[in-house]
């Protein structure tokens, strides 16, 4: 008896008086890092002080064990494991996908097809469906994203709403697509298949990227900046071609990598053999850069050297004119490591949390105070937003709050689905919108551009949740538990 008492005061969540101290601790800190011009902190050393905030607080207050709050750490670093290995890939495919001229070649095409009176709509559509095909948001963006920024930046539009247009593609993308992770993972939680989970996100999803093409038009038709003349584009076109051979064979290192990942070949694996392609890619197509880039000295040896360099600190080119420079100066592992750094404090914050129950009891604190559906679901869409807040992590978004309010959709009679896609419409879409979420810095990383920057610009993560709410308050797409039955598992 005595045991059992012991057993269910562990499983009893914090006050959220006490949880909340390290959430309010992070935004402070946060916020005046923004708003205050004397303060220069980088978000990474905020994060891991507000950690130890929330490791003292589970320790001094809640009686959490150390070593429970370790294994905390421990597990969600390594929940954040696959998305660093993948960042350090994209940082090599970048760096040599430049010096292999794939995306120079890109951009060089890119000028003369794509026309910048419509070019936002055409980066959201291209990246929607290659995110659809793959099921990857970020081997979208590190891939087709790449390239349409490079375009969008000579033409002289605002980067920040290339990559909006960027993002709002490939996440739709991402959570239309039956081989997309946290689209299998969201009905997965909660007891559902993925296709019922995926036609009904169309009652979300399908609204809010056709509103966000309809933003995208009217700011390509009427508010886009002047682009460059065509003598100019002209002039960079001969530049790109004075320094990369812009051969369309090399396509095929872009078109294999799409290819496979669409056939279900995971992402890893998938960026390896975009960076192999690219490198057998170099001599073939290169050549001429490797004998500027030796001086002359082109051997076995040299280049193998070159190329690991590359591939370790980013390609670097002295071209004389510098918006080339600029366009193409960038790449490799190293330029990630700021980007990890801030990946380990954030998923340290996110497993201190997490271990010690508080991440628990703030997500569900409104749960007892649910009166209807709209309330219900307007709780799980804050919920997700909050944990893509406090745990950077975009799985965690969806697992935490399934878990917890699934209960209660079961309760009010909802079916299954009906709460997989509330937290896809808000844990899976906001995630890039977050500037130390592991999404966000990825995005941030590949396109060159600030979360900041991009974030007004990113429609579809503002659209998505907001019809969500509608639609729950209206009691609109609200399926039933009696109504489909057979598409509940377990």
């Amino acid at each position: 008896m005595e045991q059992e008492k012991e057993n269910s005061k562990a499983k009893e969540l914090p006050p959220v008086r006490i949880a909340i101290i390290p959430f309010v601790v992070l935004i402070g800190l946060m916020t005046a890092n923004l708003m205050v011009d004397t303060i220069e902190v980088p978000s990474e050393m905020i994060l891991f002080l507000s950690t130890i905030i929330a490791a003292l607080v589970a320790f001094f207050f809640l009686n959490t064990p150390y070593k429970k709050l370790e294994r905390g750490m421990l597990k969600s670093i390594d929940m954040a494991m696959h998305a660093n290995l993948i960042m350090l890939l994209v940082g090599a495919l970048i760096a040599i996908w430049i010096a292999s001229g794939i995306v120079p070649m890109l951009i060089y095409y890119g000028l003369a097809l794509i026309s910048p009176k419509i070019f936002l709509t055409i980066c959201c559509i291209s990246c929607g469906i290659v995110a659809i095909c793959t099921g990857s948001s970020w081997s979208t963006i590190g891939t087709v994203g790449l390239a349409l920024i490079g375009v969008g930046t000579v033409m002289g539009i605002n980067p920040g709403m290339v990559a909006g247009a960027i993002i709002s593609g490939a996440f739709f993308g991402d959570k239309m697509s039956p081989v997309s992770d946290t689209t299998n993972l969201a009905p997965a939680m909660v007891g559902t298949d993925v296709i019922t989970h995926i036609k009904h996100m169309t009652y979300t999803s399908g609204p809010a990227i056709v509103i966000s093409l309809i933003l995208f038009l009217a700011i390509d038709i009427f508010f886009s900046p002047s682009a460059m003349e065509i003598s100019q584009l002209e002039n960079l076109q001969g530049l790109i071609s004075n320094h990369f051979n812009v051969s369309l064979w090399l396509l095929i290192a872009p078109i294999s990598v799409v290819t496979t990942v669409a056939r279900g070949l995971p992402a890893m694996p998938a960026l390896i053999l975009g960076i192999f392609l690219a490198v057998l890619a170099v001599p073939i197509f290169q050549w001429n850069y490797l004998v500027f880039a030796l001086d002359g000295d082109v051997s076995l040896t040299t280049v193998y050297s070159l190329i690991l360099n590359i591939l370790a600190t980013g390609f670097v080119i002295d071209s004389g004119n510098i918006m080339t420079d600029q366009l193409f100066n960038r790449g490799g592992m190293a330029s990630m490591m700021d980007i990890l750094f801030l990946v380990f404090a954030a998923m340290s914050f996110g497993g201190v949390m997490e271990a010690s129950g508080m991440l628990q009891s703030l997500a569900g604190a409104t749960i007892s105070k649910v009166k209807s559906i709209g309330g219900l679901v307007s709780s799980t869409l804050a919920s997700c937003i909050f944990v893509n807040v406090t745990a950077a992590n975009q799985s965690m978004a969806i697992i935490i709050p399934a878990r917890m309010f699934a209960p209660t959709f079961r309760s009010f009679g909802l079916h299954p689905k009906t709460l997989s896609r509330a937290c896809e419409d808000a844990g899976t879409v906001t995630a890039p919108l977050v500037p130390w979420n592991t999404n966000a810095i990825f995005c941030t990383t590949a396109l060159g551009v600030a979360t900041l920057d991009y974030l007004p610009y990113v429609f579809f993560g503002f659209i998505s949740p907001m019809i969500s709410l509608y639609l729950a308050y209206r009691d609109k797409t609200m399926t039933r538990i009696h109504e489909e039955p057979e598409t509940i598992l377990g």
